[in-house]
């Protein structure tokens, strides 16, 4: 958590907006107040927030309608409902809306400040996560790789590959429109020192030539003649 942390409180009652604000600006967070279901749908809707505090008893819109109007949008900001109502079929209706978390009132700030944090920290995780599965796709034309998940579509189709022949696309994907020795894609992909004089790189781009290439007229494997061979787009209309 840092002090850039944005929330959201969408909170009525004036004594409990005011015992919140001031714990949580006391943190470090950066605190927004709404006082009707309106007011606070529309902010959470306009605005980037990094947690919402929801009320469900709210003058206006009540808390699980904007819950749900927020999801509709494909907001994805965490949502902490803070209310009164306590029962196991309210909790269960407030998680079911989209909720991340429900704590009811009256409640100790020191577990308002842990619930926070706690979604805070699985937020962080998750974005996380997101981030290094999308840094992992590696993409050419209607080529696919996916690190994360170790695998290759060209077009719609899923291609099977050896574990060397993915290790070459993959030193391919990572230097495209980059002609590649034979030397270079040696030490790369077989990680020894081979002798130059072995054709084990054209058999294996030929190999992967065959289940990337060979049924799409944009080929993308390319021999540079005398110097190695280069992943990238050029169309040839095939014959």
């Amino acid at each position: 958590m840092t002090a850039s942390n944005k929330i959201l409180l969408v909170e009525d009652e004036v004594n409990v907006v005011s015992f919140i604000k001031k714990g949580l600006s006391e943190e470090g967070f950066l605190v927004d107040v709404a006082m009707n279901g309106e007011q606070g749908q529309k902010m959470a809707l306009q605005y980037r927030y990094d947690l919402i505090i929801l009320d469900i008893m709210l003058p206006g819109i009540n808390g699980l309608d904007i819950c749900r109007e927020i999801r509709k949008q494909q907001i994805t900001t965490p949502i902490l409902f803070l209310t009164a109502l306590g029962t196991a079929e309210n909790i269960v209706i407030g998680l079911d809306r989209g909720a991340d978390d429900y704590l009811v009132k009256p409640f100790k700030f020191i577990e308002l400040l842990a619930r926070i944090k706690a979604i805070l920290r699985r937020r962080n995780t998750n974005l996380q996560a997101q981030q290094q599965r999308e840094e992992s796709k590696y993409t050419i034309g209607d080529l696919e790789l996916d690190d994360y998940t170790k695998t290759v579509k060209r077009g719609q189709e899923f291609v099977t590959l050896t574990t060397t022949e993915y290790k070459l696309l993959l030193l391919f994907l990572k230097n495209q429109r980059r002609v590649l020795s034979r030397t270079e894609i040696l030490e790369a992909v077989w990680d020894v020192n081979f002798n130059i004089g072995t054709n084990v790189v054209d058999v294996y781009v030929n190999y992967l030539r065959k289940k990337v290439d060979k049924s799409h007229d944009n080929k993308l494997i390319h021999t540079v003649v005398g110097m190695g061979y280069v992943l990238k787009e050029v169309y040839e209309k095939s014959s």
